[in-house]
């Protein structure tokens, strides 16, 4: 899809802008990708490498680094898979209370009935 020629240079440079955000792909990395990726970090910071030629060997940017440092420094791969296990275990259990609460509200409704 091109830009139409009869368009103005400054409508025109907003059209290749937004060209090139829709062709820009985000990688989501897993905590297991982004560990490994963190070690391999620490490896080159003991050979005496800058931390902006780390995340450029990385593939990320310096803010990816620091926020990925902050959420999983120091952890193993096990504990990253941790948060998730527990986040679907909350999810399950707050429907199954949900569940529970409608059920007992309805026998409520129909226990007042009776009397």
């Amino acid at each position: 899809m091109t830009c139409p020629p009869e368009i103005g240079p400054v409508v025109k440079q907003q059209w290749i802008f937004f060209r090139r955000r829709q062709d820009m792909a985000t990688k989501r990395f897993q905590p297991e990708e982004i560990i490994n990726k963190l070690r391999h970090a620490d490896v080159l910071l003991g050979q005496g490498k800058k931390v902006a030629e780390i995340v450029k060997a990385l593939g990320i940017t310096d803010v990816t680094y620091y926020r990925w440092r902050q959420e999983f420094g120091g952890m193993s791969t096990a504990q990253a898979k941790r948060p998730k296990e527990l986040e679907r275990e909350n999810g399950q259990l707050r429907k199954i209370v949900a569940d529970l609460t409608l059920d007992k509200l309805i026998l409520q409704e129909a226990a007042k009935g009776n009397c």
